[in-house]
């Protein structure tokens, strides 16, 4: 097992390297150093001021040379501009030339600044992930529960009148996108309906003190989209082993059908539905911003669109890393998760 999860390790940062790079590489198109430059400069800064512009703050320096600084891998650049001012990669507002550190990239810690917030990267992105990982877990405290107990009752009688009603709504609830469902919950819970407001309409409230009244919408919105798709792979997989010869050979016996359902079939029936959950994660991390921006709740899905919107350049790399980080950890802790579900799955 420990070689096992060295090598994945190996094989994710390979992977995460590459990814970065190749979002490192989109960002520093041209056409987008040429926006930056005429968003931080002047919108009617010409041709030739553009290209000072961008050679006076190191942008015109070759791809890998930048992405390496931006590692921290490689010293940080020193230009002397065509101002006459000096200018270094790792150099602070008002620091002294003598006093900055010759590498300064996300190895260091230091993950640059935004363009558009003013603020430090690394204090945005955890400040706003803070925010979603309140969201994500509530959502999956209610999601992934609610998905299990609705596959496994759908599952354990295929073709009843259970497993009909419930595969019914699973799939009403997947195929209504969340910008549906959010409206008519705020339009039916949010508003005065019988001249009660069971819930409030926005989640701005909830980014400082959470509660039922201001949180409650905006995570069964995202709860039921994706409860819908757990439970159909839940009632597939249950359906499968069910119809196995063990479980045949278990009720032939005559073991109690609760105790089969419970101790023979749950555990082998939770392996394709722990790969949907562990995907969740990802989904949640940066497909939740049509919630967010519903329901004014700003948290990591909103800032990925606002970096990409005012191509903040080092916002949008930021988030970039993060979002690959949680895509590779989750993948490590599903296939891990496959051998303590099915012990008959080597690692080989």
């Amino acid at each position: 097992m420990g070689l096992f999860i060295l090598r994945r390790l190996g094989v994710m940062i390979l992977t995460a390297l590459c990814l970065t790079f190749i979002v490192f590489w989109l960002t520093n198109l041209g056409p987008n150093l040429e926006k930056l430059a005429k968003t931080q400069g002047n919108a009617r800064m010409s041709d030739e001021a553009v290209v000072t512009w961008l050679d006076n703050r190191g942008y015109s320096q070759p791809l890998p040379i930048k992405y390496g600084q931006w590692l921290g891998v490689l010293p940080g650049y020193v230009i002397e501009g065509t101002d006459g001012e000096t200018r270094a990669r790792c150099q602070e507002p008002g620091q002294p030339m003598e006093e900055i550190s010759t590498f300064c990239g996300i190895l260091q810690g230091d993950w640059g600044y935004s363009t558009v917030f003013k603020e430090d990267v690394g204090e945005i992105i955890a400040t706003r992930l803070g925010l979603t990982g309140k969201l994500m877990f509530w959502v999956m405290m209610v999601m992934v529960p609610g998905a299990l107990i609705i596959g496994v009752l759908a599952g354990m009688r295929e073709g009843s009148r259970t497993d009909r009603s419930l595969s019914t709504v699973s799939i009403v609830t997947t195929a209504t996108p969340e910008y549906v469902s959010g409206v008519v919950f705020i339009s039916v819970f949010a508003t005065a309906t019988f001249g009660m407001q069971w819930f409030k309409g926005t989640a701005t409230g909830a980014m400082d003190d959470a509660n039922f009244e201001n949180f409650f919408l905006p995570v069964i919105t995202i709860a039921l989209y994706g409860m819908g798709y757990i439970a159909r792979m839940t009632r597939a997989s249950m359906t499968e082993v069910m119809t196995a010869q063990y479980i045949r050979t278990a009720r032939l016996k005559g073991v109690s059908f609760p105790k089969i359902v419970l101790k023979h079939a749950l555990r082998n029936a939770l392996i394709a539905p722990f790969t949907v959950i562990m995907l969740q994660f990802p989904w949640l991390l940066n497909g939740v911003v049509i919630v967010e921006t519903l329901f004014n709740y700003k948290g990591f899905g909103w800032v990925l669109v606002q970096a990409a919107g005012n191509n903040d350049i080092e916002l949008l790399l930021g988030v970039s890393i993060v979002s690959v980080f949680v895509v590779l950890v989750t993948q490590l802790i599903s296939d891990i998760g496959y051998v303590f579900l099915n012990p008959r799955i080597r690692i080989s």
